[in-house]
C-alpha cells in the first residue's frame, strides 16, 4: 500500500486524542469515520470538532469553507462494524486487553490491506501486535495533546510491523501537517519517557510538602515552560496521565522512578479529572 491509496481513515475512540484526530483527518480532505461505543461521547465529539474549527476561524487559520468541507467528510457511528477504511487510529483508554479487542474485531471488518494504528503513548506496539492475525499490518502513531495543534507524531514500528506500513504511515503524518519522528518500540517510546518525570518528579515534591501545586507550576514556567506538570496534567486529563504512568511502571517492571503518586490516585477516583470535569489540581 502507498499513500495514494489511502482514501478512508477511521478512528476508534470519541475522546478528547479521538476528535482531534478525527479533526485533521477531515480537514485533510480525507472521508473520515469516528466511532466510539458510547453516543453521549460522540455527540459530544461533534460539539467539540465544530467549536475548534469555529475557534481556527475566529483566529483566522481556518476558512468558513474549510469548515464545511471538514464537517462534510465527517460521519459518526457506535457501531464498529461500520468502520471500514484503508487506515484506521485507534485512540482509546491504556489497556491492553482492550486494545486487542478492538483490533481483533477490527480485522474481521476489514480487509488484508487495512493499516492499523494504535495512539498508544506507553504500551508497547509488538504486545499490541501479539494477538493479531495480522501483526504486520500494526504500527503505533501516537500524537499528542491537543492533536489539532500539537506538530508532533511518533510513529513506532514493533518488532512485526512491515516497514512499507510504517513508512506510509509517516508519509499521512506528514500529510496531516504533522512532524513525522521514527521511535523504537520501546514502553512510553520517545516522549513519554522523558516526560514522565516532569509529572512524577512534580507530584513527589508535592507529596513530601516541599511547595504546594501552584509554587511548583510558576516555578517551571518562570524557567521557560510554557506550562507547569499541574497545570500540563489538567490539560491533558488527570486520569489520562494516571493511566499513562500506571502503564509505564508496569512495563518498567515496577522500577521505582516511574511509581504513579497516591496524590493522583486520589484525584483520579474523586473524579477530578482535570479541566474536562471542572476540577483536578486546580478548579475550573
Amino acid at each position: 500500500m502507498d499513500l495514494s491509496s489511502i482514501k478512508t481513515i477511521g478512528v476508534v475512540g470519541a475522546g478528547t486524542m479521538g476528535s482531534g484526530i478525527a479533526q485533521i483527518a477531515a480537514m485533510a480532505g480525507y472521508t473520515t469515520k469516528l466511532f466510539d461505543i458510547n453516543a453521549d461521547a460522540v455527540k459530544k465529539a461533534e460539539q467539540v470538532i465544530i467549536k475548534n474549527l469555529e475557534k481556527g476561524i475566529e483566529k483566522g487559520k481556518v476558512s468558513a469553507e474549510q469548515k464545511e468541507e471538514a464537517l462534510s467528510n465527517l460521519s459518526f457511528s457506535n457501531e464498529l462494524t461500520d468502520l471500514e477504511a484503508d487506515f484506521i487510529i485507534e485512540a482509546v483508554i491504556e489497556k491492553l486487553e482492550v486494545k486487542h479487542d478492538i483490533f481483533s474485531q477490527l480485522e474481521d471488518v476489514n480487509s488484508k490491506q487495512t493499516i492499523l494504528a494504535t495512539n498508544t503513548s506507553s504500551i508497547p506496539i509488538t504486545q499490541i501486535a501479539a494477538k493479531l492475525k495480522r501483526p504486520q499490518n500494526l504500527v503505533g502513531m501516537h500524537f499528542f495533546n491537543p492533536a489539532h495543534i500539537m506538530k508532533l507524531v511518533e510513529v513506532i514500528s514493533g518488532a512485526s510491523t512491515n516497514s512499507e506500513v510504517a513508512a506510509v504511515t509517516k508519509e499521512l503524518a506528514e500529510k496531516l501537517g504533522k512532524k513525522a519522528v521514527m521511535a523504537k518500540d520501546s514502553p512510553g517510546f520517545i516522549v513519554n519517557r522523558v516526560a514522565r518525570h516532569f509529572y512524577v518528579e512534580g507530584l513527589k515534591i508535592a507529596e513530601e510538602g516541599v511547595a504546594d501545586f501552584e509554587q511548583i507550576d510558576r516555578l517551571i514556567e518562570s524557567s521557560g515552560f510554557k506550562m507547569g506538570p499541574f497545570r500540563l496534567m489538567d490539560l491533558i486529563g488527570v486520569d489520562t496521565n494516571f493511566s499513562v504512568t500506571t502503564s509505564m511502571f508496569e512495563s518498567f517492571y515496577y522500577d521505582a522512578k516511574f511509581r504513579p503518586s497516591r496524590i493522583q490516585q486520589q484525584k483520579v477516583d474523586a473524579g477530578h479529572h482535570g479541566r474536562k470535569s471542572g476540577r483536578g489540581f486546580y478548579e475550573y
